[in-house]
């Protein structure tokens, strides 16, 4: 594993995790919350799995290929769910969340 293939890797997670983040806030704007309950909760939760395992790469970690496991698990479960709405901070989250989950399955593959 490179240093290059870690950065990308960790550069997607970042990128997951500010897209997760700018929908959650965006999400709590909009009209209709009862509609995106499910897309906010999964925000959350994968905004921070995305910032755990961006950590747990940077330290060297013994764990990686576990933590990037469950980040590919979360990343594809609010893809799938922002996937549902029409919103762009929604449809931006589920290509961020698609993209970071193909870079930590690699990621898991090899670590």
């Amino acid at each position: 594993m490179t240093q290059q293939q870690y950065q990308q890797c960790i550069d997607a997670c970042l990128e997951c995790m500010n897209a997760c983040n700018v929908c959650y806030i965006s999400s709590l704007k909009e009209y209709d919350l009862a509609m995106l309950r499910d897309c906010i909760r999964l925000n959350r939760e994968c905004a921070e799995i995305c910032s755990f395992a961006a950590q747990a790469m940077t330290r060297g970690s013994d764990f990686i290929a576990e933590i990037c496991e469950l980040c590919v698990k979360a990343c594809e479960a609010c893809a799938a769910e922002c996937g549902k709405h029409q919103h762009d901070h929604c449809q931006a989250c589920a290509e961020a969340c698609r993209k970071c989950a193909e870079a930590c399955r690699m990621m898991a593959a090899v670590a």
